[in-house]
């Protein structure tokens, strides 16, 4: 088992803390309940907060008919209904396995300050998911094979679209 310590300078270490293990089991069960039931692929996810699940998740992807139904992203969905806020900067997340980069972003924008994985991503990728699922934490790109194609727009059009930020910063709040 890693454990990923969100920072400035991503550091990986060895789990010490026996609930740690107790969480990521959970995680686990979640990951076969999700296969069981037909929902999605064999992931699993656990929001804890302050030594209690808040929520336990798995893929739905299937379910869902939702490409973005990872088990992960729909802990932080589900855990961020449930406590009524969208920053988790209290909480940590349990994953069955190594986040991709959708769910490692879901993960990083809530603010969770702890990620538990178990299982590396080459036990995903060894059955047939996607290749470039630890290029986020790792952050290589030797995995990935992106065939989309990716254009900023210039000029009027860049100018307008960058002026939605002046222009409604006073009605929202970050954080």
């Amino acid at each position: 088992m890693i454990v990923i310590f969100l920072s400035s300078i991503w550091s990986v270490q060895p789990a010490v803390q026996d609930r740690d293990h107790k969480f990521l089991t959970k995680a686990v069960e979640a990951a076969y309940k999700g296969v069981e039931c037909g929902d999605g692929g064999p992931f699993g996810a656990v929001v804890v907060c302050n030594d209690e699940v808040v929520v336990s998740c798995h893929n739905m992807v299937l379910k869902h008919t939702d490409p973005t139904a990872h088990a992960e992203v729909t802990a932080v969905r589900e855990a961020c209904k449930k406590l009524n806020r969208i920053e988790l900067s209290d909480c940590e997340i349990y994953a069955s396995c190594e986040p991709c980069p959708m769910c490692f972003g879901a993960i990083h924008l809530s603010r969770i300050k702890r990620l538990v994985y178990g299982a590396k991503a080459e036990a995903a990728v060894a059955v047939g998911f996607d290749y470039f699922i630890a290029d986020a934490l790792r952050g290589t790109g030797v995995y990935q094979k992106a065939t989309l194609e990716i254009k900023q727009a210039d000029g009027n059009q860049a100018e307008i679209a960058e002026q939605v930020f002046e222009k409604t910063k006073a009605k929202f709040a970050m954080y």
